[in-house]
């Protein structure tokens, strides 16, 4: 009957329980909140960028300062601008973003036909002079 538990405590109402024996409690309680949600984005803007996009064509892409990446399916061109501007430190002049289809594909082993996964893949273009390492 997991269901029916108490829930667990939110994360301000635990850092106000530990700063009860401090000095500084009113502070510590309000400082707490806005970190928090600053951890809260940063892992949503891990999120956003899967992975970059290593092929012959976004690699051509490359020398013309645009840059291919894999992106989460409910991402929105404002949100992966933010990532890259978060995660790279650079400014994207645009981003297009495009669907990828699913795909029929025989398995190897078994011969039974099946299909590959959708995504969601984002062309990112910077402004001339600006790059990105990708490792």
């Amino acid at each position: 009957m997991a269901f029916f538990q108490k829930q667990k405590e939110s994360v301000r109402e635990v850092a106000i329980a530990q700063s009860n024996g401090a000095k500084k409690e009113n502070t510590l309680a309000q400082d707490a909140a806005p970190l928090n949600v600053v951890t809260r984005a940063h892992d949503r803007m891990a999120e956003i960028l899967r992975n970059p996009r290593i092929t012959e064509k976004a690699t051509d892409f490359g020398g013309q300062s645009a840059y291919v990446f894999d992106v989460s399916p409910r991402a929105n061109k404002r949100s992966i601008i933010a990532a890259v501007k978060r995660t790279y430190n650079v400014s994207p002049r645009a981003v297009r973003v495009l669907q990828v289809p699913r795909k029929t594909r025989k398995n190897v082993r078994t011969g039974k036909p099946g299909v590959t996964a959708r995504g969601k893949k984002a062309y990112v273009y910077l402004t001339s002079g600006e790059s990105i390492t990708i490792s």
